[in-house]
Formats: C-alpha cells, structure tokens, sequence
C-alpha cells in the first residue's frame, strides 16, 4: 500500500514539475512569437536552458533507486529526487510577463498533453521491470528527459496546433475586413527599419487638426496586431477617415499580406537599416520586404519617401506610384535636383527644449517655420514624412506646423522627465538602431551639469554587423557620457572593447548582468543634476 502511494506521488510530483516547466518556458515562446525555429535557437544557445540546476537530482536518484533493490526505500528516494529535481530556480528578472492570451492557453494544453504521453510511455516502460527499484529508477529516467524536454513539448504543441491556429486566424481576418468595408477609411502605411511608430504616431496627431485619424495602437504591426486594432477599437468607430496603419517585417511576404488585408492608398517608407539583418540576411532583402509597401499601392496612390536613406531613394526613382513625394533633412534646398526630395528641412536647431527649423515646400515654393518640443534630430525626418501626407491631402503648411506644436513622442522613444529627487531620466529604451543612438546620444550630451550616465545592452539582431556597429557605439559614447553601465557580458563585450580603446575611463565602466542593478546603481549614486539615458532594453530571451 505504501508503496503505491509512493508511486502515486512521485508521479505527480513529476507532472507537477514538468508543467511548471512548460509554463515557465511558454513565455520566452511567446516573446519569440510563437516561432518554433527561434525559440529552440533560443533554447539550445546556453547550457542552463537545457540543464537547470537541480537536474542532477533526478538522475543520482535513479542511480540509487537502482540500487536499492525491493523494499519502500527506492521509492523515498525517488520521491525526494523528483522534489529536488523539479524545484524551480529563480527566474530573475522580468521584463515582460506571459499573457494568457487564448493561443497562449491552447498551446499550454497541446504541449501538456505531449508530456503527458512522454511520462506515460516512461512509466509503462518502468512497470514491466521486475525489481521495485528498477521500476522507480526507470520511471525516474523517463520523467527527468520529460521535464527536460519541456521547450520540446511548446514545439510539438504548436505544430499540433498549427491546423486550429489557421481557422482562428481566418475567422479573425474575416472579421477585420468586415469591419473595413464598413468603414472605408483612406488606408495609410507606414514601414521601415526603424521610424514606423514615431512616424504613425505623428501623422495621427497632424492628421486629427482637419479629419478623423485612427492609428495601430503602440507597436502593433503584425497581421494579427493590425487585425486586433481593427476588430476591437476600428469598428467601435465609424466616423475615422484615415486609418493609419503600422507595417513591420521579420521576412519577405508578410507586409504584402498586410497590405492584402489593409490595402493602402497612401504608403511612407522610413528607414532601410541593419534592424532585424539577422533574420532577413541583408540590407537588400529588407529594402526588398519594404518595397512590398509601396508595391501595393494603386497607380493613382500616393508614396512618400526618405530621400536620405539610398536605399528608400531607390524605391522613389523606380516609378510606382504616379504620385511620389521624397523629403529630406540633408540637402541644401536651393541646390536640391529638380527631381528629388519636395519637402526639406533647413537651419535645424535641436536644444533641451525641442527643435526648431524650417520647411520648405519646393513645389509651391512655401516656407513655413516648424517648432516642437520633441527632441532627437532624427525625428525632423518623421516630422516631415508626416507633413508630406497632411499637405498632400490638403492641409496647409502653416497648419502642419501649428498642429507640429503639440507633437510628443511615442512611448519609450527619446522622453525626457525629472525625478523628485532631482534626477533627469531620458527614456530611450524601446530599441535602438544605429542611427537612433546618436541622436539619443546628443541629447543626453546637452546636459551640461552633473554626471551622464548611460546604462545600456546595445544593439541586437544586426546580424554580421553586431560587433562592429556595437563596437562603434563604444567608440562614440565617451563623447557624451560620463559614467556607463553595460547590461549583459556577452552581447556588450563589443561595446567595452570601443570604450576602452577610445578611453574611456575603466572605472566610470560597469557590466552587471540585469537592469534592476542598473537602476538600482543609479538611484543610489546620482545627484540632483545628473542625467540618465536608457539606451535600448532587450526582452527577456537575451
């Protein structure tokens, strides 16, 4: 009798642990959205992924479960190594916590069902040995490769899953066209490798002077993001005029299907830069994806372009649409070629207090005076990108720049505050891209008391850029920044060798391993008057 409650209990306990596991592990699949090939890259990159660190636990006790013989023994021993085994270690940090979304919790059934047949063929397995003690040290054997394999059973759980996920999809596809054919609104996409929030962002605040705008709430530009704005804020609305709508891309194809659903009439395309290079391979193969942008458009649509990036300008010298508007903040308006950019900044002054500059419109020959309280140079360019469409659909340029006067940034992208304790906090830790961080950089220099702190994890997914472009980031913070904290050895190891050699002092350098210590540094040792930049903040798979 003992002893079969033994084996009762040792079962759950495994069951127990190996749930806790896939969980746990459903989160960093969920950050990787649901894309199996980079979460098991994920997965298999560090040896405490695959080994937690009790592990070893399970195994020690099957060795002496085996041991044993016959007799209650095996099966306490086995008992105490599934505990110690499955107890789960501290997770650290967490920056993003799993959402119970329904596909979350469909997934969560699917793979707990995989391990569930996995422990279950363990323990038939185990039960045709003849010993008690080879019964409890097979089953153990079995139900630890089970928990090991946790990120396994997510993989096989969203493969089985695949089939129910399509139907979903569909039905929710359906649904958001449904909605757009109510409401007609005039489509406008925006892409690009960085640019695309702030961009949307302003051209809802410019358009909303004159019209109805509605814009994909925060960074949704997925095909289910821009799905979920629809069914659940657009239909809510029918009078919304222009419905501007966030594009982004992990590979070739999925701003075309983007556009299938959102068929635009007026495209912007931002930046082309090394932002997600490892996943697309190269700078051609995004400029490529975003071209899908402006592809899509309709001959009578109308495309709006970076001049200054030369992989946008190329988009803008091939043709499509009829209607094409370039802007840039580089050249000189008056030497400006007859065919190039319509809309070009001049006399840009940036100060803690925003920017200021002048546009000019080279088809009507208009100038106009532009003042914000945005701050970063970089963002005249969105700023223009807006104004191109707004005059284009028939505001003003004086009306454009009234309407530039209330612009504030989009979340976490160059916001400034001051803490009661006197402390600025510059908050530029959506992401960063090559071009951004020195805007960012700029500003922080502007602050010309105190101590400047950065506190940075670099840049990712640049592909066979990220060492040099991160290398790079080193060689140009000492410019500005008086103190550093890097947040993670491995990937700041290039940002460390760039410090040092322009160098910058060893003992204004720290690397801690998350940014809670960061902060906590910071609070502790920053006096009123100093300034902190967050330079980028990476999700919780790196």
């Amino acid at each position: 009798m003992l002893q079969q409650m033994l084996w009762v209990v040792v079962v759950l306990i495994w069951l127990a642990g190996i749930w806790f596991r896939i969980y746990r592990q459903a989160r960093f699949f969920q950050i990787e959205e649901y894309m199996s090939t980079r979460y098991v890259r994920w997965w298999l990159r560090r040896w405490d992924r695959v080994l937690p660190p009790y592990t070893a636990a399970g195994l020690v006790g099957a060795v002496l479960a085996a041991m044993i013989g016959v007799s209650t023994l095996p099966g306490m021993i086995a008992l105490v190594a599934a505990l110690v085994a499955v107890w789960p270690p501290d997770e650290g940090e967490i920056k993003k916590p799993f959402r119970r979304t329904g596909r979350a919790t469909r997934l969560l059934a699917a793979a707990f069902v995989w391990a569930a047949l996995a422990l279950l063929a363990g323990w038939l397995v185990a039960a045709s040995f003849d010993r008690a003690g080879t019964q409890f040290a097979g089953f153990s054997l079995a139900a630890l490769v089970a928990y090991l394999l946790a990120p396994l059973w997510l993989v096989l759980g969203n493969w089985s899953m695949t089939p129910v996920e399509a139907a979903f999809r569909r039905r929710f596809i359906a649904a958001a066209r449904g909605v757009l054919a109510d409401v007609r609104p005039v489509v406008v996409g925006i892409t690009g490798s960085y640019g695309k929030t702030t961009t949307k962002t302003f051209l809802t605040e410019i358009l909303n002077g004159r019209w109805r705008a509605y814009a994909t709430p925060k960074s949704y530009n997925t095909m289910m993001g821009v799905c979920l704005a629809i069914n659940n804020d657009l239909k809510q609305d029918y009078s919304i005029e222009y419905f501007v709508v966030e594009m982004g891309a992990y590979i070739r194809g999925e701003i075309q299907r983007i556009c299938g659903l959102t068929p635009p009439h007026i495209s912007i395309v931002t930046e082309v830069g090394p932002q997600h290079l490892e996943r697309f391979g190269s700078l051609e193969n995004i400029a490529i994806a975003k071209y899908e942008i402006v592809r899509a458009l309709p001959p009578d649509g109308i495309a709006v372009f970076n001049w200054d990036n030369p992989y946008v300008r190329d988009m803008y010298e091939r043709g499509h649409p009829n209607t094409r508007i370039a802007v840039s903040r580089q050249i000189d308006p008056a030497s400006a070629p007859a065919d190039g950019p319509r809309f070009i900044a001049s006399n840009i002054v940036e100060s803690l207090d925003g920017l200021r500059f002048t546009v000019h419109d080279r088809q009507t020959g208009e100038q106009a005076q532009f003042v914000t309280p945005v701050i970063g140079e970089h963002n005249v360019t969105n700023i223009l990108l807006a104004t191109a469409v707004a005059v284009q659909q028939g505001m003003s340029l004086p009306d454009v720049a009234l309407r530039v006067r209330q612009l504030r940034p989009a979340e976490s992208r160059l916001i400034r505050q001051t803490t009661p304790q006197g402390i600025t906090i510059i908050n530029d830790a959506y992401s960063a891209n090559p071009a951004g961080v020195v805007s960012a950089l700029k500003v922080l220099g502007m602050h010309g008391g105190g101590r400047r702190l950065v506190i940075t994890p670099g840049m990712v997914e640049l592909g066979d850029l990220h060492e040099t472009e991160n290398r790079r980031l080193g060689e140009i913070i000492p410019q500005y920044a008086t103190d550093v904290i890097l947040v993670g050895t491995q990937q700041t190891q290039p940002i460390r060798d760039g410090l040092l050699a322009a160098g910058f002092p060893q003992e204004r350098l720290q690397v801690v391993e998350e940014l809670r210590e960061a902060v906590d540094w910071y609070q502790n040792q920053l006096r009123p008057g100093d300034t902190v930049l967050f330079l980028n903040d990476l999700p919780d798979t790196y």
